[in-house]
């Protein structure tokens, strides 16, 4: 059994990244007036206020963290399993996936990632290139800035491991036709990088701050390295797993008090039972108010950042629901205006709205949503996420 006592803070650091944000200037998308996040208005506020550099940025020693694609992701699988890329083949169309399609999009994310690391070296900046499992505090240290060759999940992966807040992430879309990429440079720049580096030269950006979460853990069967769930589910090698169930057991033997885990989370964290058809207990208190029991399948808590993405849309009010209210209104008589599709998706953007907010947020599976500055959590879970 796991006991355990935490406590979440909010904390700040810079980025480049954001749709249509940081790098500004002719064709940059937007004229030199803000740094703009998700779009405009009020999200802006979400990741915190931009500001402008002075004289420009000019990094000697670069890390990009280049993400691992569904490719290498079963290519590796397959490889503990000792089969063969023929057997891969058949057991990936067994499933429904297609191996070309993937082997196309590892070789698309690829050249981007090459074309990059080109990019920099050609300005004579040191480079390392790194997967997930080669990312640690040491690389971190080293470099001066972090390039996250991904999506946003890389863009997390990222932000995560690096504790110096002003330690800037970049983030570059290698993907933009499967990826979405809200927390990276605008597109263009995926395959025009020596103009975003001339850019960061000149000093036409501004930093976007963004907040993250602290976790602070106290109590008994605390692990405080954190596991890489990818390459827990890889790793099928017996020794590796008996020499890192060692290695806990003796960071765990040295722990005492409360301890600042060494990650950072940009968007969320979620605390749950690992087995997830199993109910959490865990009691809560925010901003040093009175503790109180709860029971649900878990808990939320996001950041600015991450208001819109998971969190966003466990709470946000279905387009559905806000037409069957007013419905009901309508025939209440309350109402004496007729509906239509362009009302009822401006009234569900208005009532969800509130969701977007700046402050550490947290909502439990039983549809609790509230703010605040600091929460803890004392848990009862068996065995925790």
């Amino acid at each position: 059994m796991t006991c355990y006592r935490g406590f979440l803070l909010g904390s700040c650091r810079r980025v480049a990244g954001g749709r249509a944000a940081a790098l500004t200037g002719p064709g940059a998308g937007g004229p030199a007036v803000r740094p703009r996040h998700l779009g405009q208005g009020q999200q802006r506020e979400l990741a915190g206020c931009g500001s402008r550099p002075d004289g420009g940025f000019h990094p000697s020693r670069v890390v990009v963290v280049a993400k691992t694609t569904r490719y290498e992701f079963e290519q590796q699988r397959y490889r503990y399993a000792e089969l063969s890329e023929e057997d891969m083949k058949q057991l990936l169309a067994l499933k429904g996936s297609s191996y070309s399609g993937l082997l196309e999009r590892h070789y698309i994310h690829t050249r981007n990632v090459e074309h990059i690391v080109d990019s920099l070296r050609n300005e004579g900046i040191e480079v390392r290139l790194v997967k997930r499992r080669e990312y640690d505090e040491e690389t971190v240290r080293w470099a001066d800035a972090v390039i996250a060759a991904g999506g946003d999940g890389t863009m997390l992966l990222a932000a995560s491991k690096v504790l110096d807040r002003l330690k800037p992430v970049i983030g570059v879309n290698t993907d933009p036709e499967r990826s979405e990429g809200h927390l990276c440079l605008p597109v263009r720049y995926t395959h025009s990088f020596p103009e975003a580096l001339r850019k960061f030269y000149h000093g036409e950006f501004r930093w976007l701050w963004r907040q993250r979460i602290r976790l602070y853990l106290e109590g008994t069967g605390i692990n405080p390295v954190p596991v890489d769930l990818h390459e827990q589910q890889l790793s099928l090698n017996q020794h590796s797993r008996a020499f890192n169930i060692e290695r806990i057991r003796n960071e765990r033997s040295l722990a005492s008090g409360p301890q600042l885990l060494p990650v950072r989370a940009l968007n969320e964290v979620f605390i749950g039972e690992s087995l997830s058809s199993r109910a959490s207990y865990y009691e809560i208190s925010v901003d040093d108010g009175p503790w109180e029991k709860q029971k649900s399948s878990g808990l939320n808590l996001c950041t600015g950042t991450g208001s819109k993405a998971w969190s966003f849309n466990i709470n946000r009010v279905a387009t559905q629901a806000v037409e069957d209210i007013l419905n009901i209104a309508k025939k209440q008589g309350s109402l004496c205006f007729p509906l239509n599709r362009e009302l009822v998706e401006k009234d569900t953007t208005s009532v969800s709205s509130p969701l977007l907010n700046p402050r550490l947020a947290f909502t439990t599976t039983s549809s609790t949503y509230l703010f605040g500055n600091m929460i803890s959590i004392s848990n009862l879970c068996l065995k925790n996420t």
